[in-house]
């Protein structure tokens, strides 16, 4: 029972050191982008895939209208795909190039945007597409610090995505918090190390030529399947954080089922996929970044490892109990006790690192809640029936000014 439990401890040991070499690095802040003295030169198409959007469609279309940009370098195209509505008028009217497709089955955002691509990268002119959702709001200098990054040599930038409604309940609350530290330890971590940020679906720019060579992929979560294949191919993800774009959450726990069902399935076709192929790059190329790539693919989840760590701590002390004596050696409860106590501050460290307001610390606080949640999901994806197709996430829920967020 003691070496048991002093292995696992080890094996726990090896992802809390990765988790902290992300968090170490994250604590030096993002270089600041100066944009004096530049002058505009990229000329963008700002794609967005829309289902059924005549909610916030026309919103989001004015206020990218509006950005501080040069109206002659860029266009606001949407993709209506398989509408109902009057999604299209509504964008329309508000001033973008809408393409209506119709035509065969509906396939999700991947093949929407897929379609969309084969239209407005006919345009030669076109120097790199941004891709939003139907409801993303963005702050007005947002193109000119991308024009900026690609001025700089960036291939591909993510943007800050920011969860503009965590007044409107507990959920949208603690996404709200987990975004703040993603952006932070697994976003601005890995730049940092010189390694490749998440693609998060979002608010994040392409020079035009990688997606005309790689294209943007299918399935249920075709953004992080490109991101593999951009490891693959040498191309690594900056990020920006002074680039923001601000979206919803889900506003219930039922709501953001389908959504994480769908990327739980996603996620795991492709490291099934992809997982052998990264290895094997990383130690061709001998490459930290294809090697970070490999450990996203393979490694379980905080919220997996955190669950686990907290039930067999639990274990081993009624074990102690049960029996009278120190079944397992005291040693190993306090060093499990150590590890648990550092899993808890972890999270805490990202929104400290954030300043993050209180609401965003008594947010996290419900964390266990969503590991559970999550971990359940997991399993039910594993072993039973998950969602076989892609499925829509509600918009419009909130039309907060997103100047009020953080």
């Amino acid at each position: 029972m003691a070496v048991l439990t002093w292995i696992l401890w080890v094996l726990f040991l090896l992802p809390l050191a990765y988790w902290l070499l992300l968090a170490l690095a994250s604590i030096r802040p993002a270089r600041k982008l100066s944009l004096e003295g530049r002058a505009p030169r990229t000329r963008f198409a700002l794609a967005i895939p829309a289902h059924d959007e005549e909610a916030v469609i026309a919103a989001t279309v004015q206020r990218l209208m509006s950005l501080d940009y040069p109206a002659d370098l860029f266009k606001v195209c949407i993709v209506a795909d398989h509408c109902s509505d009057q999604t299209a008028q509504r964008a329309r009217e508000a001033g973008a190039l809408v393409f209506e497709r119709n035509e065969g089955p509906r396939s999700g955002k991947g093949g929407a945007l897929l379609w969309l691509f084969e239209k407005i990268l006919q345009d030669t002119q076109v120097d790199a597409v941004v891709i939003f959702d139907a409801d993303t709001l963005v702050d007005a200098p947002f193109l000119r610090v991308m024009d900026a990054r690609f001025a700089d040599g960036a291939k591909v930038v993510q943007g800050q995505h920011v969860i503009v409604n965590p007044h409107q309940g507990w959920f949208p609350a603690l996404t709200w918090a987990m975004f703040l530290i993603d952006n932070r330890y697994q976003n601005l971590g890995r730049v940092n190390l010189g390694w490749s940020a998440k693609h998060m679906g979002d608010s994040i720019a392409f020079q035009a030529d990688v997606l005309r060579r790689l294209g943007w992929g299918e399935g249920l979560t075709e953004d992080y399947q490109l991101r593999q294949n951009l490891l693959m191919e040498g191309t690594r993800i900056a990020y920006e954080p002074a680039a923001k774009g601000y979206g919803e959450a889900p506003l219930t726990w039922g709501q953001a089922r389908a959504q994480r069902m769908r990327w739980l399935k996603g996620t795991q076709e492709a490291n099934r996929g992809n997982a052998d192929r990264l290895f094997k790059a990383a130690l061709q190329k001998r490459s930290t970044a294809l090697l970070d790539g490999v450990l996203q693919a393979t490694m379980p989840s905080f919220s997996s490892l955190s669950l686990f760590a907290a039930a067999w701590l639990v274990i081993q002390l009624l074990v102690n109990w049960a029996a009278g004596r120190a079944v397992f050696p005291v040693p190993a409860l306090i060093a499990w006790g150590i590890l648990i106590l550092v899993l808890f501050l972890y999270p805490l460290g990202g929104l400290a690192l954030e300043k993050a307001p209180l609401k965003a610390y008594l947010a996290i606080l419900s964390g266990p809640l969503f590991m559970l949640w999550r971990s359940l999901l997991a399993l039910q994806m594993r072993f039973g029936k998950g969602p076989g197709q892609w499925v829509r996430t509600q918009h419009g829920q909130s039309r907060r000014n997103p100047s009020h967020q953080k």
